[in-house]
């Protein structure tokens, strides 16, 4: 999938099929300004031999060009050649979005097109605003499309290992988009955030998603080793280096090389080590402890932090050129406090990942998965998960394991509550000074008197504060359709 992040849209890889090259041009550069990536061919036969070789996203094809001749002529080939250009992009590239432009918008052609799945048509002359926005809309439904259907990125969010990555929140979108962008690239990678947001899934994901993919990801927590044990486990050592080194051993930047190399927790690197890495990153050479011979290596770096690496550098506790070395690219992943509406989703995996731990019932049959009552899940979405994704998985499993101690038939689904949840998340909000659920809310008995019609639009106000405005998880912790909530939000005059 090559799309990546552009302002608010999704970048493409756009074929154009225009016979006509200067207007081609004019296409190509109005979709080049928003980060599109345009190729542009002048008939059928090259059409097809970039839909054979290449890959798109989007592709715009003028309705009628000439017959391009040669032995690659297509049956078809002139008249209304655009619709042989569409049948076979649907066939070579079925998820990709094709766009007619057209002089000649006849209902007959359209109600064709239409027939053979174009996107939308556009006419001549093209007002480049309106072109612009049709590629963008057509290129983020091919996004869509692709993360519904788990391609890409959205492989990550099921494969073993990648719980954490729930990507239904846009501060969560646009940062697997920015994955996007960067992995396919040389460019090292700094990732920023709190203990527990997925620093490390994404540093998989930049990996899984790279040309590297199929050489090794070799993952080093700079924080867990000495500095002696550090500078071993980076650039290895030769026989007879210190005792107890019986033979060579080559360190995590040549045993990477020529695929990934994750260094977590690089803020607590000590500061001799900083020079070393600064030097290794500098001439893509390593030198054995106990050695004077340089040897080449080839690694992507991707690093990652909770700390404030700015403020370690006016401390003096952090180098600033290895800050601008390895900060390639910068993403900065939120606390969870920050995507509440992606809650619901990470719990309801975190239910059907717990249960499968568990291993199947007796007899081989596999555990049902468990539900949680509406009660549970807001208490979940209201709490501000000082540990973030891991604390919350962990917290979901802890719930699973005390309800199945409850139950008295194993082969049942269980329901999980909020009497299962632990004393953790019952804790009282240091700031406030009340239940975490409680937060902003009125005493009890201010309810007393308050019409039917008020509750219910504060429950529904309060309810959309606590999924940060997502309409679907607000009106999944209602229990109502999203069809009856919007319909209340135009009663109530709520936004």
């Amino acid at each position: 999938m090559s799309l990546e992040a552009a302002s608010n849209n999704a970048r493409a890889q756009v074929l154009i099929v225009e016979d006509e090259l200067e207007h081609a041009e004019v296409m190509a550069e109005a979709l080049r300004r928003p980060g599109h990536v345009c190729t542009i061919v002048g008939g059928v036969a090259a059409a097809l031999d970039e839909l054979r070789h290449g890959t798109f996203d989007v592709i715009v094809t003028d309705l009628r060009m000439p017959a391009s001749g040669g032995k690659d002529q297509v049956a078809g080939d002139g008249g209304d050649a655009g619709l042989v250009v569409l049948r076979q992009a649907r066939r070579l590239q079925p998820n990709a979005e094709c766009v007619m432009v057209t002089a000649h918008g006849d209902v007959a052609t359209a109600r064709a097109a239409f027939k053979e799945g174009v996107f939308d048509f556009v006419e001549k002359p093209l007002d480049l605003v309106v072109f612009r926005e049709l590629i963008n809309r057509a290129a983020e439904n091919v996004l869509l499309r692709h993360e519904a259907q788990g391609g890409g990125l959205g492989d990550l969010v099921q494969h073993e290992g990648f719980e954490g990555i729930i990507a239904g929140s846009e501060p969560m979108r646009k940062i697997l988009r920015t994955v996007r962008s960067v992995a396919a690239s040389t460019l090292p990678v700094l990732i920023i955030g709190e203990s527990g947001t997925g620093k490390e899934l994404i540093a998989q994901a930049v990996h899984r998603t790279s040309p590297r993919a199929n050489k090794r990801y070799v993952p080093l927590n700079c924080a867990a080793e000495t500095e002696t044990l550090l500078e071993d486990q980076l650039f290895g050592h030769v026989r007879g280096a210190f005792t107890g080194a019986e033979k060579d051993r080559e360190g995590v930047f040549e045993y990477a090389s020529g695929g990934t190399l994750f260094l977590d927790e690089i803020g607590d690197m000590p500061l001799k080590m900083q020079a070393k890495l600064l030097r290794v990153l500098e001439t893509g050479t390593v030198v054995r402890v106990g050695s004077n011979e340089p040897r080449q290596t080839d690694v992507r770096l991707v690093s990652a932090t909770n700390k404030d690496l700015p403020e370690l550098i006016r401390r003096g506790e952090f180098r600033e050129d290895l800050y601008f070395r390895i900060k390639g690219s910068q993403i900065n992943l939120p606390p969870l406090r920050a995507r509440r509406e992606d809650i619901p989703r990470i719990v309801t995996h975190a239910l059907a990942k717990s249960v499968a731990k568990l291993g199947p019932l007796p007899g081989g049959a596999a555990r049902p998965v468990p539900n949680i009552t509406d009660a549970a899940l807001m208490r979940l979405t209201s709490f501000n998960w000082p540990g973030n994704v891991r604390q919350l998985i962990n917290v979901v499993q802890m719930m699973v394991v005390t309800a199945l101690g409850e139950s008295e038939n194993p082969n049942l689904a269980i329901t999980v509550d909020v009497r299962h949840i632990p004393d953790e998340v019952r804790v009282e909000d240091a700031e406030e000074g009340m239940p975490a659920a409680a937060v902003n809310e009125e005493p009890v008995g201010s309810l007393a008197g308050a019409s039917l019609e008020q509750l219910e639009k504060r429950a529904i106000r309060e309810t959309l504060r606590l999924t940060a405005g997502n309409r679907e998880a607000a009106a999944k912790l209602l229990g109502i359709g999203e069809r009856t909530l919007y319909r209340k939000l135009k009663e109530y005059g709520l936004k």
